[in-house]
């Protein structure tokens, strides 16, 4: 997607999950919408949704797109990645990823932004993947950051 027109649209998107997620308070809740809104209206993401930190593992929650994969091996993968770094992990090519974890074989690149609580601390991702090469970036990292943290405003 052109630069422009993919600033455009997640300023649009923003706006929506903005006013959207005023309607409850309930985390879940806010991940479901997000969720729904990015799926359906980002035609590049082929797979969307968190995944949380619950008892030591990184278990998938709300999604869309294809099967997930249910529990993600510990310390492997760009999930885990995102977490142990603490940042957002933009791949271009996930065959080219040390540790993929593939739960679908038709995903080639992939972000993955943490999340944290109110406190700061993570507590799991938002993990986007592409059928094509190279679909993420800048603007990317910097959009789905400012709508990760509407969850907690």
């Amino acid at each position: 997607m052109e630069p422009a027109r993919k600033r455009a649209r997640y300023d649009r998107l923003f706006t929506q999950l903005s006013d959207l997620l005023t309607k409850t308070t309930d985390p879940d809740a806010r991940m479901a919408t997000i969720v729904a809104v990015l799926h359906n209206k980002m035609e590049y993401f082929f797979w969307t949704g968190f995944y949380i930190l619950a008892k030591g593992e990184l278990t998938v929650r709300t999604y869309q797109g294809p099967l997930a994969c249910q529990v993600l091996k510990k310390h492997t993968g760009v999930c885990w990645a995102a977490i142990d770094s603490g940042e957002t992990v933009v791949v271009p090519d996930v065959n080219k990823f040390p540790g993929h974890i593939a739960c679908d074989s038709a995903s080639n690149s992939e972000i993955v932004i943490p999340l944290r609580d109110q406190r700061g601390k993570i507590i799991g991702v938002l993990d986007v993947d592409s059928k094509s090469l190279n679909s993420f970036d800048e603007i990317d990292t910097q959009w789905l950051e400012k709508i990760v943290a509407l969850i907690w405003i």
